[in-house]
């Protein structure tokens, strides 16, 4: 019951050399589609989340059948886009680190955990192991908020817990609590005039909107609650008085009640920073998703927790402020928990995988699976 190692490492560098940003995942979908079909798997891509999003490629669900009757039916996730820039990437090797050159990210974020997943349904099939039915979920768009999971056709559901391969820290790391996202979208409303002409003549939204941002809250409120402003739009011409700034945040909490008063107390400011500014201001408050807390004694939690202790891995049940797929598939009535794959420094062109961690992330995914058809 072991992984192939050159085989793993030669199919992430394969896989992490497509260019694959948000929305424009269809090259890698299209192989990972034909990887699956190999394997034995029904696959239906989810046009319905392609067709919701404008992307160039939906979901991919692709259904296994099981040897063992009555065995949990098991959800394997892990997204297929990255966050730019991804691409040409360059992986080398140094002393067990895997790393990009530095212009680009790496991309274990999270084709790691897409090759866990094909390398623990490829043991199964060539060393004849025993498991139970087992659903594949690669998304599209979780570096947009979760898109392509929040969009997905939940008809094509039907298992009974899930993994989500997709945190940072070592294998061994379970998450049973992760938090809700609002996301916030607010337009400062200015008067245009020709800056050297007659700018006062104008009300320069972008002074406008740095007054009011002052008293919006934001970073760390608490242990389980954070908000970011991230992005500030607005100006054509600097000679050219702006009359529009649009604003875009996140604020997230683990606590339902806590994350339901941060968005009002953020709306609320925007709407007290405008009338103290004298401009208008629009605020639009959309729901990313909600939050969730597994029972650590929960059939899902324990399966990981074993397997990790089977291999040996420090195992660490642990709350996250970061969201992933998994808090939809919570949301759809599936319990399921996210898995640390290694990942570290992600988002960043520092972003770095130990060669040890791809390897038992791959380990880790095929014991759970041959576990849950002993239980």
């Amino acid at each position: 019951m072991n992984i192939n190692k050159q085989r793993v490492l030669d199919e992430f560098f394969e896989l992490i050399s497509i260019p694959c940003p948000s929305l424009g995942e269809r090259e890698v979908a299209d192989l990972l589609k034909k990887r699956l079909e190999e394997l034995g798997g029904k696959v239906t891509e989810d046009m319905q989340a392609a067709k919701a999003l404008n992307g160039t490629a939906g979901n991919l669900v692709a259904d296994f059948k099981g040897t063992v009757a009555g065995a949990p039916r098991i959800l394997l996730n892990a997204h297929m886009d990255c966050v730019n820039p991804c691409a040409g990437i360059k992986p080398h090797i140094e002393d067990g680190v895997i790393k990009s050159d530095g212009t680009t990210i790496l991309g274990g974020d999270d084709k790691g955990g897409v090759v866990a997943i094909l390398e623990a349904l490829r043991c199964l099939k060539e060393q004849n192991l025993p498991h139970g039915d087992i659903q594949v979920v690669f998304s599209v768009s979780e570096e947009q908020g979760c898109a392509g999971a929040k969009n997905l056709d939940t008809g094509l559901l039907h298992s009974d817990i899930g993994y989500a391969l997709d945190s940072s820290g070592r294998p061994g790391k379970i998450i049973f609590a992760a938090p809700g996202q609002n996301k916030i979208f607010a337009k400062v409303h200015g008067k245009t005039a020709h800056g050297g002409v007659a700018p006062e003549k104008g009300i320069n939204a972008i002074k406008k909107a740095a007054e009011i941002l002052m008293d919006v809250p934001t970073s760390r409120i608490d242990e389980e609650t954070t908000c970011n402003i991230g992005i500030i739009h607005g100006g054509s011409a600097t000679n050219i008085v702006p009359d529009l700034v649009e604003i875009a945040m996140d604020c997230r909490s683990r606590n339902p009640e806590k994350l339901e008063k941060l968005t009002a107390d953020i709306v609320a400011a925007y709407k007290k920073g405008g009338e103290k500014a004298g401009v208008p201001v629009d605020v639009e408050v959309k729901p990313s998703y909600k939050p969730y807390c597994l029972d650590k004694d929960s059939k899902v939690i324990q399966l990981a927790a074993k397997a990790a202790e089977n291999l040996g891995l420090k195992v660490d049940i642990t709350a996250t402020g970061g969201g992933s797929d998994s808090s939809h598939f919570n949301g759809f009535g599936i319990p399921c928990t996210v898995l640390g794959t290694g990942m570290t420094n992600v988002h960043t062109v520092d972003e770095v995988l130990l060669e040890e961690d791809l390897y038992m992330t791959c380990q880790w995914a095929l014991d759970i699976l041959c576990l849950a058809a002993k239980e």
